[in-house]
């Protein structure tokens, strides 16, 4: 239980343009519940941060407004410690793939789109899983449908893409034979493909992010695959961005961020401190559903001394090792992409023999043995629940049984590691409510919970989508949200729907009705 404060904190800071602007007034949230299941309280809230907490109806007048939220609950600001921001804002205007069944009807729905598009214009569409089609995605299934403009399709997972002849000749890439491009090859099509004007991925980001804040989300921990603190810093120095944001660093970045000094954590040139620098993100391994995620056990239906057969080994240990030590030794935290279980051994391996701080990214398939590991080496695991829900299908069928080690939250909690939530947007939707619940019910439909021994409690998805907060104290930022329902006793359709009644960041409201 969170008990109440009287002491009043004075503290200088510096804040947001726009979102927490030094000059938003100071506010007294009364009568609101202090966090998850915390007592009545009153709340002020000054220079962007919270500077008193008082029992429910004993605060002093102050200045400012003084908004009473009648029982509601305020909770630490959420985060969603990763996603891929411009993909994620781009994908309300592509085609919707993910009922498709097969690569036929993923076809017919690309070519049906090409009917209604300007000539010239191509096919750009999204969320397609194959792990479980009939059958296999290729070229000329494409070109017998969009045989006049490129036409790209993306997967769900955001390792493959599936492109026509006109699109692979745009890339370079006219005589693949088959068309459908895997991991680097494919985030680069992706890049190229999709690119349109900065100003306007500008506004169709900052739109998505003006959507996330009406969610609760305060920050984002950013892995488009692009230069994110050259882009970061240019959308933030020309409009109003409503969270804060870790901006990620990929490989070919790296050299360019240690030549400037920068650290992750340090703060950015934009107004108000909302942007850092992110950790350095890089790959050891592909993805389930396109059966490239590093594994010791090869993949079924698959000869097991073939290339392949046990998913794709993106780096060497050697070189790995490598790009961890170089990272870290210029204070740059590495953010290690894994999903197999040899590629999540591999990691810890690195991590063990540089001994530095780091991510583990995903973390979805875990040999036992390495389930402690987390801990001890003192890496956070960032994982995705909505994935443990979406892929349940895909894993039954690719690791079977080896599926009550994947997605194995309540283990890697029971042994002390150190969670960070999120969505993988646009892999999953860049919703908190959505992955907590995910998280906590291990399942979206009718069917009963997969692997129910692997929920995680109510409090500690919580504290993993808000960088570990879990109470809201005198001198912390007002990085906050304010819902309709308390979360520890909200069912499981409220909980998953969550009604977010404001969301503020340092100090300033960027999700409110009219007060």
């Amino acid at each position: 239980m969170t008990t109440t404060r009287t002491t009043t904190t004075t503290v200088t800071t510096t804040t947001a343009s726009g979102a927490g602007s030094a000059a938003a007034p100071p506010v007294t949230l009364r009568r609101v519940h202090l966090g998850a299941g915390g007592p009545l309280s009153d709340v002020r809230i000054e220079h962007g941060l919270v500077t008193a907490v008082f029992p429910a109806g004993t605060s002093p007048r102050a200045d400012g407004q003084r908004l009473d939220l009648d029982g509601r609950t305020l909770l630490p600001g959420l985060w969603d410690s990763h996603v891929h921001m411009v993909q994620w804002a781009g994908v309300r205007r592509r085609l919707d793939l993910s009922g498709a069944g097969s690569a036929r009807a993923a076809a017919d729905a690309a070519g049906g789109r090409a009917t209604v598009l300007p000539p010239g214009e191509p096919v750009i569409g999204y969320g397609f899983r194959d792990g479980l089609w009939p059958d296999a995605p290729h070229k000329d299934l494409l070109d017998a449908v969009v045989p006049d403009r490129p036409a790209l399709l993306i997967s769900m997972d955001l390792h493959a893409a599936w492109l026509n002849s006109a699109a692979l000749a745009l890339v370079g890439r006219g005589e693949h034979p088959t068309g459908l491009l895997r991991e680097q090859e494919c985030m680069r099509a992706i890049v190229e493909l999709t690119a349109v004007p900065a100003e306007v991925t500008d506004r169709w980001v900052r739109e998505a992010c003006v959507a996330a804040a009406a969610r609760g989300i305060t920050g984002i921990v950013d892995f488009e695959y692009a230069d994110n603190i050259a882009d970061w810093t240019r959308r933030m120095n020309t409009a109003d961005v409503p969270l804060r944001v870790a901006a990620g660093i990929w490989l070919p970045h790296l050299e360019a961020a240690i030549g400037r000094g920068l650290r992750t954590g340090q703060l950015l040139g934009v107004p108000g401190g909302l942007l850092e620098v992110g950790p350095f993100k890089l790959l050891t391994d592909g993805s389930l559903n396109t059966r490239t995620a590093l594994c010791h056990e090869a993949y079924p239906g698959s000869d097991p001394g073939a290339p392949g057969s046990h998913g794709l080994e993106e780096v060497t240990p050697q070189e790995l090792v490598a790009l961890l030590r170089r990272a870290s030794s210029h204070g740059i935290v590495p953010a290690v992409h894994a999903i197999g279980d040899r590629a999540n051994e591999m990691a810890l391996d690195a991590f063990e023999t540089v001994r530095c701080p780091g991510r583990i990214e995903h973390g979805q398939l875990l040999a036992a043995k390495d389930i402690p590991r987390f801990a001890e080496l003192g890496v956070t695991v960032s994982i995705q629940p909505t994935h443990a829900v979406d892929d349940r299908d895909v894993a039954d069928r690719h690791w079977s049984g080896r599926t009550h080690r994947a997605y194995a939250f309540a283990d890697l909690l029971a042994a002390g590691a150190d969670l960070a939530l999120g969505s993988d947007a646009p892999v999953a939707p860049l919703d908190p409510w959505l992955t907590i619940a995910s998280a906590v019910t291990r399942t979206d439909d009718e069917r009963p919970p997969w692997h129910p021994e692997q929920r995680i409690p109510v409090a500690a998805a919580l504290s993993g989508s808000a960088q570990g907060r879990r109470l809201i104290r005198v001198g912390d930022r007002a990085d906050l949200v304010v819902t309709e329902a308390d979360p520890l006793t909200a069912d499981t359709h409220t909980l998953r729907n969550m009604p977010v009644h404001a969301t503020m960041l340092a100090g300033t409201w960027t999700h409110r009705p009219s007060f």
